[in-house]
């Protein structure tokens, strides 16, 4: 359908046909859409499930479902359906970008599966996600992000030493997926530029989680350690940590030698940093015993933002611990404009920008998350038009 005026995002002109749903998918649909491609989210006749994880709402929509869903076009079809199948099968022909995340060879009874796909249209980039890989092994789990957590060793390190493992308090694995499957697509479209063809992306939850744990995993595979919890404290720095303040906690992160002689000189104790127990930053991980109680002794002495203001100001990391409200007002303090508006008039959305900044062609933020099957009808008429008409949200060719 003819737009309103053209577009500049760099990604400007390609089609996403979003088979997916929950969060992993639709994240990285987002973020595709965000930079100019155009959308196309197809959910089964009762709508994305995360139309009802609620509370909370805004009016009266869940805004997990609005967090991860503007800049899309949604047509609900029902693949049982012949009419709903073909249009689905058009829509992959026609497309330059296919995602989704259904049970590995979910979509082959429907001929949405790679091979099918490709064989009409050889250009697709057809991205899967799934929970453990394509496998017959993997294949056979389901693949939620709570699980992964479990499995892949995460909850082992996050809690207590003394006491039971803790879930993230995100999807964390579901994000790490969802932007490992754009790298992806993005990467196999630069490389279509030369061949011509498309090509099939795999990723799974349990390797994104394995590649996000970076040093934890890499302890094991390089070090044959097997790390633990160790409640905020870290395995390889000191201080590195929440310590008290007289009204609450501060993280400080002296990563480096020069750093910690920075923090005990604005602490007054500058002596530590050339005590041999703390001089190196290895000395101060095996001391972390005898190091702490003497900072926290001088941070006591006065509040979190007091010290904050100090430690910052002598080139030493650290912040206070804020609740998400906190978090999204520091961005705004330090210039960031953390929210952005999704659309226009009486249907906008308040949303959180896109956390990539472009010089010349920036994220557009021009539809608000749409409503079950809003766009079902000029979408179904696009597919009954011939190959070359304009896409739905696109210009019509002059």
């Amino acid at each position: 359908m003819p737009g309103t005026e053209p577009r500049r995002g760099p990604l400007s002109g390609l089609l996403v046909a979003d088979f997916s749903r929950i969060l992993a998918g639709p994240y990285a649909t987002m973020l595709l859409a965000d930079l100019g491609a155009e959308v196309v989210k197809v959910e089964a006749p009762g709508g994305d499930d995360t139309r009802s994880w609620q509370p909370p709402v805004r009016n009266g929509v869940s805004t997990y479902y609005l967090g991860i869903n503007r800049n899309k076009r949604s047509i609900a079809l029902d693949l049982k359906d012949p009419g709903d199948l073909a249009a689905a099968r058009e829509l992959a022909r026609r497309a330059d970008v296919f995602v989704e995340n259904f049970k590995p060879g979910g979509l082959a009874r429907f001929g949405l599966d790679y091979d099918t796909v490709a064989a009409g249209n050889p250009a697709v980039v057809y991205a899967s996600i799934s929970g453990f890989g394509s496998g017959p092994e993997g294949a056979a789990l389901p693949g939620y992000d709570l699980i992964v957590q479990a499995i892949s060793g995460l909850m082992s390190l996050t809690g207590d030493p003394d006491g039971p493992p803790f879930r993230a308090g995100i999807s964390v694995f579901d994000v790490m997926a969802g932007l490992h499957a754009t790298i992806g697509v993005l990467s196999a479209l630069h490389a279509r530029r030369d061949s011509g063809r498309g090509q099939h992306v795999e990723v799974n939850l349990l390797s994104s989680a394995l590649s996000g744990l970076v040093n934890q995993t890499s302890a094991h595979v390089a070090g044959d350690v097997v790390p633990h919890r160790m409640g905020n404290s870290h395995p390889s720095l000191f201080p590195y940590e929440p310590l008290p303040c007289s009204d609450g906690d501060l993280i400080v992160t002296a990563g480096n030698n020069g750093q910690f002689r920075r923090l005990a000189e604005v602490l007054g104790v500058p002596e530590l940093a050339d005590d041999p127990r703390f001089s190196r930053n290895e000395d101060r991980t095996a001391n972390r015993a005898e190091l702490r109680p003497l900072l926290v002794e001088r941070l006591r002495t006065r509040t979190r933002m007091e010290w904050f203001r100090d430690i910052i100001a002598a080139g030493v990391p650290c912040g206070p611990i804020n609740t998400i409200a906190g978090g999204v007002e520091f961005a705004r303090e330090v210039g960031l404009d953390p929210v952005v508006t999704a659309g226009e008039g009486p249907d906008a959305v308040p949303s959180v920008r896109n956390p990539i900044t472009f010089s010349e062609t920036p994220p557009e933020y021009r539809l608000p998350p749409p409503s079950l099957d809003e766009h079902g009808a000029e979408i179904r008429h696009w597919l009954s038009a011939p190959a070359g008409a304009a896409a739905p949200g696109e210009e019509s060719p002059a």
